[in-house]
């Protein structure tokens, strides 16, 4: 048992120390102030909120979980509802026609020619192998 990450053999060690540095007559009257002092904090709203929060925040992975399962399983439910709709209804509606696509047709305008040669004229070439 833990007691504000403090366990057993630690909590002794500590007495121990506290016997030795304040002597039997001032340990009484440490530890009824220290005694007063807990009762004070863990009897207060403040410390309250807080059990409450650590405890909501442990069990918030397993609700969220939770939440997110009925979640799917209502959309599940719904598609499900959905198809049955759709399967148990007749046919009645033709499907449109899907557009055809244009055909492209060649003219001149359009007609782009690859360049007549692709010979490399000779002064060119002689710039080329002077860089």
């Amino acid at each position: 048992m833990e007691i504000l990450g403090v366990g057993p053999s630690e909590f002794i060690f500590i007495v121990i120390i506290a016997l030795i540095v304040l002597g039997p007559k001032d340990m009484q009257k440490a530890g009824k102030t220290i005694g007063k002092w807990l009762r004070s904090i863990i009897t207060s709203d403040g410390w309250r909120m807080f059990q409450q929060t650590s405890r909501e925040l442990k069990t918030l992975p397993n609700r969220l979980m939770r939440d997110a399962n009925e979640e799917l399983g209502d959309i599940g439910k719904e598609l499900k509802d959905t198809t049955n709709l759709i399967g148990s209804r007749p046919y009645n509606h033709i499907t449109p026609p899907r557009p055809q696509p244009t055909p492209i047709i060649r003219t001149p305008e359009n007609n782009i020619a690859p360049p007549a040669s692709t010979e490399i004229k000779e002064n060119e070439s002689d710039q080329a192998k002077d860089a």
